[in-house]
């Protein structure tokens, strides 16, 4: 197939293809006429590419499972270097979700103190004002 119909069945773009190609993950065979020419096997090479940068893995994180695909396996995290990718991934993400659960914990502890203060102010007053100004679009002399 071409490569207007491979992005088309991928869901991407021809550029989204060229970048790949250009870094190593693709490889187009070339058709008399000078066309990319591309196989039914690089639309999963490219499948597996989109699945793994839609979990957050950058692109060159995903070269050992295009590697474990092009070796024939029939999975791309078939293969040791895929399973490394993956731990440290995860690594990575219990680290993010540590860091968002300690932020998370923060935030509702402000937020239970300053509903206590809101409360404890002034029951039954007047409901708090937030004041915005305009902004001044006059521009000062540059």
């Amino acid at each position: 197939m071409r490569i207007g119909e491979l992005a088309e069945r991928a869901g991407t773009t021809t550029r989204t293809l060229r970048y790949y190609e250009s870094r190593g993950l693709l490889r187009a065979r070339r058709a008399e006429n000078g066309y990319r020419t591309y196989e039914e096997s690089d639309l999963r090479l490219i499948q597996q590419i989109r699945t793994l940068q839609d979990f957050g893995f950058d692109l060159e994180e995903t070269r050992p499972f295009v590697d474990c695909l092009r070796a024939g396996h029939p999975a791309g995290d078939a293969c040791p270097a895929s399973l490394v990718v993956y731990r440290r991934k995860l690594g990575e993400l219990d680290s993010l979700i540590g860091q968002l659960q300690s932020i998370r914990t923060e935030v509702g502890a402000q937020l239970a103190r300053a509903e206590l203060e809101a409360t404890a102010e002034l029951p039954g007053g007047p409901e708090p004002r937030c004041e915005l100004s305009e902004p001044n679009w006059k521009d000062e002399t540059r």
